[in-house]
């Protein structure tokens, strides 16, 4: 026992299987706590929105720095609200390259000038991307809502309660309707109630229709009477209002070609200027009065194309 090798040697036996167990615990927390964060940003496993999840997340760095700011927030409940499949961090490294790349190109095709303007366009078309999604993910709820109401009512009139009614329809409807009311089911389970996870899910998805819904769904659980009669009711309201969406929007469709054909004449124009006069962009915004008539024919494109949207927006 006073054999300083045989000492050595079991303090070096030991110390490495402490090493050892050290490493191997801080992997497996490091592992557990990667899950939970994977698991609360929609990336690992099913996602509660629709988020097909199961792939490898890129830019993981990235989205957890990003979202201890408000940007990042707002960027994650933008994208949570659209359905994609994608990270706060993946967002904002594509636009990043997107609009360097823009920046790069309009350099290179017009003139320095139009550099920083891409870029902005860059971002402003991410924005509209988002909102352009979000609105798609909404007329496609919309249009599942006939068969939402019919669903519920047909598990209200067999004697199910509310909630089971939801998570029926949850499992039996596509997405983006099955997704909205599967995670409307996830908050039920945590214990929120009704009330608070519908009006969640008609701030998320804003319309009309939903409201109706939501408020006729919240009454009949607050009351506690029949729902049916008014569920089946609001099928027939629905359809009909599903198909004058439709005829509007056929109509509309023109108009909202016109607003994006005019920015992209004016992005023509000055193509079709600088490749016949090689040069010409870069000598006109080499000057201040012509910088400041380039923004303001930039600013007007800009104001026709808002004006003609606003034109084109009917609300249903």
């Amino acid at each position: 026992m006073n054999d300083p090798g045989l000492l050595a040697l079991g303090a070096t036996v030991l110390c490495g299987t402490l090493a050892v167990a050290g490493v191997h615990t801080y992997a497996s927390g490091r592992a557990q706590r990667q899950a939970l964060v994977d698991r609360l940003a929609g990336s690992g496993g099913r996602d509660p929105l629709g988020g097909a999840g199961g792939r490898a997340r890129r830019f993981t760095a990235v989205d957890r720095r990003l979202r201890r700011t408000r940007l990042g927030r707002g960027i994650h409940l933008r994208l949570s609200a659209t359905g994609l499949d994608m990270t706060a961090g993946e967002f904002a490294t594509y636009v990043a390259a997107l609009v360097a790349a823009l920046w790069l190109i309009a350099a290179a095709a017009l003139a320095p000038f139009f550099g920083p303007i891409a870029g902005l366009v860059g971002v402003w078309s991410a924005a509209i991307f988002l909102n352009w999604q979000r609105q798609k993910r909404i007329e496609a709820f919309i249009g599942q809502l006939p068969d939402v109401a019919r669903l519920l009512a047909n598990a209200t009139a067999a004697g199910l309660a509310l909630r089971t009614a939801l998570a029926m329809a949850a499992e039996e409807l596509e997405a983006p309707a099955g997704e909205e009311l599967a995670h409307v089911s996830h908050q039920l389970t945590l214990g929120r109630t009704v009330d608070d996870a519908l009006a969640e899910l008609s701030e998320r998805l804003p319309s009309r229709e939903l409201i109706v819904l939501v408020t006729t769904l919240v009454l009949a659980n607050k009351a506690g009477g029949s729902v049916v009669s008014s569920l089946r009711n609001l099928t027939q309201t629905l359809e009909d209002r599903k198909e004058t969406r439709r005829e509007v929007r056929t109509m509309l469709s023109e108009v909202n070609a016109t607003a994006f054909t005019v920015p992209l004449l004016g992005l023509g124009s000055l193509l079709l200027i600088n490749s016949s006069n090689e040069g010409a962009l870069a000598r006109v915004t080499g000057s201040p009065l012509g910088q400041a008539l380039i923004l303001i024919s930039l600013g007007l494109y800009t104001v026709g194309f808002l004006v003609i949207r606003r034109l084109g927006k009917i609300e249903v």
